[in-house]
C-alpha cells in the first residue's frame, strides 16, 4: 500500500459544546483523512493540546460556548502553538459579530460537508498562519 492516505495527515482540534455537532464535524473530517482531536469545551481543548506533543495544525472551534468562547480559546492556544491555524464556526448572529474582530477563518453553521472540507483545506494551506485578514476564508461571502 502506498503512503498517500497517511502522508501529510494534518491534525485538527475540533471544539463544540454540542455533542451532536462535535461528533458530526469530527466524522466528516476523519472521513476526509484528517487526524481529529475532539473536545466539548475550551478547558477540555486546552488539556488535550497540553497533553499532545505533536503538531496541531488547525483549531476548529464553535464561537459561542460556556466558560470560554472560541475566539478566547484560539488566543489562548496560539500563545503556545503560534503556527496553528484557527477557524471558527457559529450558528447564531452573535457569533458572526464576535468573529469580525478576529482575522480568523469563519464558517456559518449549518454547512454541507463539502464546504467544510474545502474551507479547512484552504485554511490549512494558507501561508499566513496568523491569518490577519482571513476574511478570504469567510463563508458569509458568496464566493463563486
Amino acid at each position: 500500500m502506498s503512503g498517500t492516505l497517511t502522508k501529510n495527515r494534518e491534525t485538527i482540534l475540533v471544539v463544540d459544546d454540542n455533542a451532536a455537532v462535535l461528533g458530526l464535524v469530527a466524522a466528516i473530517l476523519e472521513y476526509s483523512k484528517f487526524h481529529v482531536l475532539a473536545a466539548g469545551s475550551g478547558a477540555e481543548a486546552i488539556e488535550l493540546a497540553n497533553e499532545r506533543e505533536g503538531r496541531i495544525d488547525l483549531l476548529l472551534s464553535d464561537v459561542d460556548m460556556p466558560q470560554m468562547s472560541g475566539p478566547d480559546l484560539g488566543e489562548t492556544l496560539k500563545k503556545t502553538r503560534p503556527d496553528m491555524h484557527v477557524m471558527l464556526m457559529a450558528a447564531g448572529v452573535d457569533g458572526n459579530l464576535l468573529v469580525l474582530n478576529y482575522g480568523w477563518a469563519f464558517i456559518q453553521k449549518p454547512f454541507v460537508p463539502a464546504k467544510l472540507i474545502q474551507m479547512v483545506t484552504s485554511v490549512l494551506h494558507s501561508p499566513d498562519r496568523s491569518q490577519p485578514g482571513g476574511h478570504q476564508f469567510d463563508s458569509r461571502k458568496d464566493i463563486r
